[in-house]
């Protein structure tokens, strides 16, 4: 088993806040993506009472050799309380910024746009001063539900890029990495408002000139916020794990991506696309729309 450095290893979360959260989350039937995605970073923002919510799920329709989220391809059909459960568990939480995300849901016609419609306007009848971020699949490239979405007027849409362009095959089969830019340039494009974000992993045998293209590809696609962190391998059924980066290459990158034009970059070996996210309340006040 490879060990992990040092600067992986994350301090013991105090329980007792752990598990008022994890009640509130079974209490409502919900699920996060902290727990199915086993992100290493729950114990922490568990703590600070932060989550994000994984709507749709937890089965994904999409089989990602890197993920840990379990593959259905045949998920069950939508809650319709799942919108209000959700809604009052950021009530309970006192959130002031929540991100809701989904599994891929290829089976339905718009992706589940109208589930994220839905549990955006819940969110915002009962947290009406909670910003509110959703992390989206690529809908497949329809752009009639990216638009449903967007209806909704969410603060930031995050869509994850993961990878670089050689190695999107390996790591993501049934995605496009020209899509995964268009889902943020027609976000731009459809509504100027909103912060765009997101987000690759790094760890896999991309080379240094590979994420900085990326990155230039990203900026090109108006992305205002990145975020970059090292890919864990969750089992040895999952993609193979080429190196652990060191938060000097990290630290490099983010000065990089200042230097081209994001608002903001996340990047460090423990960085997830969730991770500390509700800082961006802090950027829209300084660059507002």
């Amino acid at each position: 088993m490879t060990v992990k450095p040092e600067w992986l290893r994350v301090k013991a979360p105090q329980m007792e806040r752990v598990g008022k959260v994890k009640d509130i989350l079974r209490d409502l039937h919900l699920n996060t993506v902290c727990e199915e995605a086993s992100c290493p970073n729950i114990g922490e923002c568990f703590q600070a009472g932060t989550a994000t919510f994984l709507i749709m799920g937890p089965g994904c329709t999409r089989a990602c050799p890197y993920c840990d989220i379990d593959f259905n391809k045949k998920p069950p059909e939508l809650d319709p309380a799942e919108p209000h459960q959700l809604a009052l568990a950021v009530q309970r939480l006192q959130l002031n910024h929540v991100v809701i995300t989904s599994v891929n849901r290829d089976d339905l016609e718009d992706g589940g746009a109208m589930q994220f419609l839905r549990c955006i306007g819940a969110v915002r009848a009962l947290s009406p001063k909670t910003t509110i971020e959703v992390l989206i699949p690529d809908m497949c490239g329809n752009w009639a539900a990216l638009e449903v979405i967007l209806r909704a007027e969410p603060e930031v849409l995050n869509h994850n890029t993961e990878t670089v362009p050689r190695l999107y095959r390996k790591v993501r089969p049934q995605g496009s990495y020209l899509r995964s830019l268009e889902v943020i340039s027609k976000t731009h494009q459809l509504a100027p408002n909103v912060y765009t974000k997101s987000g690759i992993m790094v760890g896999l045998g991309e080379s240094d000139a590979e994420v900085r293209q990326t990155m230039r590809d990203l900026r090109e696609a108006h992305c205002d916020i990145l975020t970059i962190g090292q890919y864990l391998q969750p089992s040895p059924q999952h993609l193979q794990l080429v190196e652990f980066v060191t938060p000097e290459r990290f630290a490099s990158w983010k000065e990089f991506g200042e230097l081209i034009g994001f608002l903001q970059v996340v990047s460090s070996p423990l960085t997830r696309s969730s991770y500390h996210a509700e800082q961006v309340r802090e950027l829209m006040s300084k660059n507002p729309r």
